[in-house]
C-alpha cells in the first residue's frame, strides 16, 4: 500500500503535476485502553482516535480530506488531489 498518484505529468520547471487523484492507506491499531487509532500513512501527522474502529477510520478520512483541501487552497497540490480514495487492509477490518 502507499501513495498512488494515478497519472503524472511535468510542469516546465520539472515539478510533478498530478491529474487523477490519490489513494491513501489507513492503518489501524488498538490502544491498551481500548481506543482505536487510525493513521493515513501517506500524510504525516494524519492520525486520529475513536471509541470504535469505524469512528477512528471516519475521523482519519475527514482529517486527511481537510489536510488535502488545505494544501490545494495553498497551491501545494492541484485540485485533482481532492479525488481521494482510502484503502484499509481487509485483515484490519475483521475482529477486535
Amino acid at each position: 500500500m502507499g501513495l498512488a498518484w494515478i497519472s503524472t505529468t511535468r510542469f516546465a520547471l520539472g515539478e510533478p503535476r498530478y491529474t487523477w487523484g490519490m489513494h491513501l492507506s489507513i492503518e489501524l491499531d488498538r490502544e491498551d485502553d481500548g481506543r482505536w487509532i487510525a493513521e493515513a500513512l501517506e500524510l504525516p501527522g494524519v492520525m486520529t482516535y475513536g471509541q470504535t474502529r469505524e469512528e477512528a477510520i471516519g475521523n482519519t478520512e475527514k482529517l486527511a480530506i481537510d489536510v488535502i483541501a488545505d494544501r490545494v487552497s495553498h497551491g501545494e497540490l492541484p485540485p485533482s488531489a481532492l479525488n481521494v480514495s482510502f484503502l484499509i487492509a481487509r485483515e484490519q477490518l475483521a475482529g477486535d
